[in-house]
């Protein structure tokens, strides 16, 4: 009966998996100042299109549009941006620095041909969106079935 007591006791107070859990996210801490963006992970975009235009929307907080830049080449839409870091006053340091700033890079293979010259960019409320005009040679066209 006394152990059941100090058992019942101890397992309250001591949770085995909180442990795990305190390296998991030490860990992934530790881990995340190596990461790149750059790797194609940043910015995380959608994309959906019919059979006129793909759009393209991506979140980039805190950077200004004007260190984003987009270029189309065939199939292909490439993102180049940068975040700018944080000032940090003179006598402060950082407590918690988690969020990732420095250049990135985003690749990404559209659905279509587009016509570069009709692309048309916005940005608002720190979310860019694309659209991406079908290339008339690229939009399916109806034949017509002549009977004999």
């Amino acid at each position: 009966m006394l152990w059941t007591e100090g058992f019942g006791t101890f397992g309250r107070g001591l949770d085995p998996w909180s442990e795990f859990r305190r390296v998991e996210n030490e860990m992934n801490r530790v881990l995340s100042r190596f990461a790149s963006p750059s790797t194609g992970e940043f910015p995380a975009v959608n994309i959906w299109a019919d059979n006129s235009e793909a759009v393209v929307t991506t979140e980039l907080p805190g950077i200004d549009p004007k260190n984003v830049e987009i270029s189309i080449t065939g199939k292909t839409l490439v993102l180049n941006g940068l975040r700018e870091p944080a000032d940090v006053k003179e006598g402060e340091t950082y407590h918690r620095r988690e969020r990732w700033y420095g250049k990135f890079t985003k690749t990404i293979e559209l659905p279509f041909v587009v016509e570069g010259d009709e692309v048309e960019a916005s940005f608002s409320k720190g979310i860019l969106t694309i659209k991406l005009p079908r290339a008339e040679s690229e939009k399916p066209k109806k034949i017509a079935v002549k009977s004999a």
